[in-house]
């Protein structure tokens, strides 16, 4: 069995990451080490971490770099063949490392594999509704315009595929390895993707299980949703560097793409304003993909002009009814999928 190293980036996560790492040690897949990267964390989530006795822990101290740099500290001590990201706020199902380990052994020509996510408040309540990315044919072309991967503690990720991006810098007093892009304080995760996509043979592909709890607070504020449009403007700019080509070619599409993602963030957030606004500049850059995604952009232009018309009470109980009718729907494609893919691994 080969060993996985499980990094979990810590900062003022006290009150969640005993679960996340009690959600690691339950494990079916029992062969791995955790690298606990404390970035200078002001609460007590350290205090918390160390009472653990487990001998496959490792806390590693720092100052503060960021989720980038947390996760790239404990890329420098991983020992594994395999590496897994866990954000200290999510949760994983018991069986997530066995079945995405089996995934890449079986997969010799996938890098990066990630599972499906489920929902979860800040109480660890199931939401009942999941990312449901696409699972295959992840292009390049397809990064710029969306995450498949969804979020940091759905990929586990082969050391080789690491190694093949990693660059050296000095940011920090000396020259050090570097893997995620330190520059970036948000979106580093789909700009280390864009690297392994296209400067590497390797594929990144999911499987259809959600095996992620992904933990949503509720605490953004509307200001977030520009600054995350911002780091994708830093990410098409690093990219442009490189493939040039590709951004002349896709950045409209994928400008419009991020432009009603961000839409959909604003609607959660209850900022009708900027959702309405987000829906009409996305269709403004590219107003194709009310052909290429219909339903996708129909309900985000509706939830964002609902939001602006309804009172919150009455958004509110539209809102709840298109969430239990889009979960169980997710819910059953997501069993379905699983099922044939357990025949076909079976043939």
């Amino acid at each position: 069995m080969k060993l996985v190293s499980v990094i979990i980036p810590v900062y003022n996560v006290e009150a969640y990451i005993a679960q996340t790492i009690e959600s690691v040690l339950a494990q079916t897949y029992q062969n791995f080490e955790i690298i606990i990267v404390n970035d200078d964390s002001p609460d007590r989530s350290a205090e918390i971490c160390q009472q653990f006795s487990d001998p496959r822990i490792k806390i590693v101290h720092q100052k503060n770099r960021g989720l980038a740099g947390a996760r790239n500290t404990g890329i420098r001590y991983a020992q594994g063949d395999y590496l897994a990201f866990l954000d200290s706020d999510d949760l994983w199902a018991p069986d997530k490392l066995a079945k995405q380990v089996a995934h890449l052994e079986a997969s010799p020509q996938v890098g990066v594999s990630f599972c499906r996510s489920a929902f979860i408040d800040g109480t660890g309540k199931p939401l009942g509704i999941y990312q449901m990315p696409k699972l295959t044919g992840i292009t390049p072309e397809y990064l710029l315009c969306r995450n498949p991967v969804g979020n940091g503690s759905a990929p586990v990720i082969r050391r080789q595929v690491l190694d093949e991006i990693c660059f050296w810098e000095n940011r920090h007093g000396e020259a050090e390895d570097f893997y995620f892009d330190e520059a970036f304080r948000q979106s580093e995760d789909i700009e280390c993707w864009l690297r392994i996509a296209l400067q590497t043979a390797w594929q990144i592909e999911g499987i259809p299980e959600a095996l992620t709890l992904y933990r949503v607070n509720g605490e953004g504020l509307s200001a977030d949703v520009m600054k995350q449009f911002a780091s994708w403007e830093q990410i098409i700019a690093k990219t442009a560097t490189y493939a040039p080509d590709l951004i002349a070619r896709w950045l409209p599409v994928a400008k419009a793409y991020q432009l009603r993602y961000l839409a959909r963030r604003a609607v959660r957030l209850k900022a009708p304003r900027q959702a309405k606004e987000l829906v009409h500049q996305s269709l403004a850059t590219h107003w194709r993909i009310l052909l290429s995604e219909p339903r996708r952009t129909l309900l985000t232009i509706g939830a964002a002009y609902l939001l602006n018309v309804l009172p919150s009470g009455a958004y509110r109980a539209v809102e709840n009814a298109v969430l239990k009718i889009t979960g169980a729907a997710q819910g059953r494609k997501i069993g379905r999928e699983a099922q044939k893919r357990q025949i076909l691994a079976a043939v």
